[in-house]
Order: C-alpha cells, then sequence, then structure tokens
C-alpha cells in the first residue's frame, strides 16, 4: 500500500495500540489489494456483547485499552448483552453483568461513545452522503451505503476498532464507486403491507443474491423503518451490504443486463412460512433492528389499556428510548406488562439462559440468528398481529 508520512508514523508508533491497529490495516488492504488508505468520519464497533466473545475478548478488550487505545473519531458500539440499567430485571445473571460491566469500562477508557446500538444513525451517529466510514454492525452497513449514501465495507469488530484507532480505512470495495452498482434485478410484484412484509423481501433476497447488490423494481414508497427491515434481512441470510430501491432510495435506472429475478405473493408466502417454526411463544421481541421512536409508538398504541399474557421486550438505543419516555411510550407498554429496553437485544442476550424457548418477532434478522444463536423456535409476523395474539 502506499502510505503518507502521517501513515508510516502510525504504522511505526510508539504506542502498542496503534502500531498494532495499523499493522492490522495493512495487511487487511494487502489482502483486498487496496492500494491507499481513506481517512473515516466515524466507526462502529461489534463484538461488544458477553455472550458473543466470552472471556478472551473481555481481556483482549482491556488489554488493548491498557495498551493505549483510544479512538480518533466519533465510534458507537453494537448492543451489550443486556441493558447496562435493568439487566437484574431482565434476568440476567450476575456473573454475565459483571463480566458485560468490564468490556463497557473497556471501550469507556478507549473513548468509545457507550451507546449500544445496531441503529447508531437513529442515535447521533449519522454520517453524510459519500463519507467514508468504518461500521461493523451488518444492518447498520447496509442502512449506510444503501438509505444514507456513505461508504463502508461490512467490517469485523477488530477492523472497526483499529479503523477507529488510527481514523482511516484500506479503500477498497464499497468505498469505490465501481463497486457501488447494482448485481440484480427484484421485480416485486405484490403489495408490502407492513414492515414485516419488507422483512419477508429481504429474507428471500439475501439467501439468493448472497453477497450482491440488488436492486428492487415495483417497491411503492417505504418508510426508515421498512427500509431498515429490508436491509437487516438481507445482510443476515445473505450478505448483502448495499442495496438500491427503485423511486426510493435512487431514481437512477439500473443496469438492462443485469440477472432479473420475480418476488409476487406466492414468494412472500413461502417466505413467511420459512421464517416460522411455532405459533406458541414464551416472549415477543420488537426491535431487531433497534427500534424507532415511530416503532415503539405503534406498539403502545395497541397497548394502551391492555395486559399482555406473555413478556414483552421492546429494544432500542438509550437515545430511543429516552424520547419514548417522555412521549408516555414506554409507561404505557410497562403498563401493560412489557419492557421497554435499551442497550441490547435478543440475538446479543442469554435469552436461551432466562428460561426462554420460543420467540415471536416481526423481524427476518432475529428469525435467521435465533434457531442458532439462542436456541430458539421462532414465530414470524407483523407487529399488530402478534400484539393481538398476546393481549389477555
Amino acid at each position: 500500500m502506499d502510505l503518507t508520512t502521517d501513515e508510516q508514523a502510525l504504522l511505526e508508533s510508539d504506542n502498542p495500540a496503534v502500531r498494532k491497529s495499523m499493522e492490522l490495516l495493512v495487511r487487511l488492504g494487502d489482502i483486498y489489494g487496496a492500494e491507499e488508505f481513506v481517512e473515516i468520519g466515524s466507526a462502529q464497533a461489534s463484538g461488544i456483547s458477553y455472550k458473543s466473545i466470552g472471556d478472551p475478548g473481555v481481556e483482549f478488550l482491556e488489554g488493548f485499552a491498557a495498551e493505549g487505545a483510544e479512538v480518533q473519531v466519533q465510534t458507537f458500539a453494537n448492543p451489550a448483552g443486556m441493558d447496562i440499567d435493568r439487566w437484574e430485571e431482565m434476568g440476567v445473571d450476575p456473573e454475565f453483568a459483571k463480566q458485560q460491566r468490564r468490556i463497557v469500562g473497556a471501550l469507556r477508557e478507549m473513548g468509545v461513545t457507550v451507546s449500544f446500538t445496531c441503529t447508531p444513525y437513529l442515535a447521533g451517529n449519522l454520517p453524510g452522503p459519500n463519507e467514508h466510514i468504518a461500521w461493523a454492525e451488518s444492518s447498520a452497513v447496509s442502512f449506510a451505503n444503501s438509505v444514507v449514501g456513505a461508504r463502508t465495507n461490512r467490517e469485523g469488530g477488530p477492523s472497526a476498532l483499529a479503523a477507529a484507532i488510527t481514523g482511516r480505512t484500506p479503500k477498497y470495495g464499497l468505498h469505490l464507486a465501481e463497486n457501488r452498482v447494482p448485481t440484480h434485478r427484484i421485480d416485486v410484484d405484490v403489495e408490502l403491507q407492513n414492515q414485516a412484509d419488507f422483512a419477508a423481501l429481504g429474507s428471500w433476497a439475501g439467501r439468493i443474491v448472497e453477497d450482491g447488490r440488488p436492486y428492487f423494481a415495483g417497491v411503492d414508497g417505504a418508510t426508515t423503518d421498512e427500509l431498515k427491515a429490508l436491509g437487516a434481512a438481507m445482510a443476515a441470510t445473505g450478505a448483502v451490504a448495499m442495496h438500491f430501491v427503485g423511486g426510493v432510495t435512487t431514481d437512477e435506472e439500473p443496469p438492462t443486463d443485469l440477472e432479473t429475478l420475480e418476488f409476487g405473493s406466492a414468494e412472500l408466502e413461502a417466505e413467511y412460512g420459512e421464517l416460522n417454526s411455532t405459533e406458541d411463544t414464551d416472549l415477543i421481541v420488537f426491535g431487531c433492528p433497534h427500534a424507532s421512536v415511530d416503532e415503539i409508538g405503534q406498539v403502545a398504541d395497541r397497548l394502551d389499556g391492555e395486559s399482555l399474557d406473555r413478556d414483552l421486550w421492546v429494544c432500542a438505543s438509550g437515545a430511543v428510548k429516552s424520547q419514548a419516555d417522555r412521549m408516555g411510550y414506554t409507561e404505557t407498554i410497562e403498563d401493560a406488562g412489557g419492557m421497554v429496553l435499551s442497550d441490547t437485544c435478543n440475538v446479543v442476550a442469554p435469552i436461551e439462559e432466562m428460561g426462554y424457548e420460543s420467540t415471536a418477532t416481526d423481524s427476518a434478522k432475529a428469525a435467521a440468528y435465533l434457531p442458532g444463536f439462542g436456541e430458539q423456535d421462532v414465530h414470524f409476523d407483523d407487529k399488530l398481529s402478534l400484539l393481538e395474539e398476546a393481549i389477555e
């Protein structure tokens, strides 16, 4: 790679954490054929939950902080394994909580903003169009590239942290304009009626296009939350880091020589079947990716004056939960028997150790991950349908 004087100095730094970070990024650049670095405006680190990284991860983060690691750009962290303030109410084991707090301490020492969320763009870390960033959370990467127009690859946890410490990342992949073009066209020939339908479309598409960049034609408008659900699902069942929705995220026509796929009512119905393994559930979870204020408001409106016959988690960033608190949404949901949690979600929390065996969700991302990562049977449907099933 062609290093500037400043970058060579980082590679030869007396600070062990800086030197190791730069060595990692240079090796990464060599692997992917990058010729140079780009400076980044922000970073987002994954591998934050104690459930995900265990004792070796805790020791690595504490050791890295002790070596002098300090982030040079705004850096947010992915969800933790528990609500940092309400872990006891969740039913998290005290030993798990102790180890998770060690992770929080190490991140704080490095200057990472301890806002544990997979939707940093809803919590104060919103990049600009064409801004280079280094984000790790797959759904956030998809949203940043596709909806915001920023530029990031799907970083691993170590490379995102290294980019945050050095303020730069190798210029390859989706940092290059020639790699930000569609690879498939998907003609959508069915009305998408709710957020779960968008999630099902994404789940189907990700499984087929894998790491491609699909262009969706025929989608009649989409909200921010629906785009969030679409991208998150494709990143879970495939490795899609960028997509296009004609007339919504782009006005440009796709190339005419793309492989074309059809998604109609039959495919939509079949995908719901693919994502469902049970109808009996212990827990309902919304907010994967983390919920917006509008999503929390929808849940609160339906639960106003009602009671639930099972547990409900609505997961959000701390920033969004604060807004929900002020709007009275949190009180309404918790009066009905649910919980509005920040910092965490059902994928990275140890739900399999908390007595839950089956989860209901409107998230195709959660439906894809929970059977293996949370030992859960899954019931997938739209929010209002799931709430109707759980109201006493």
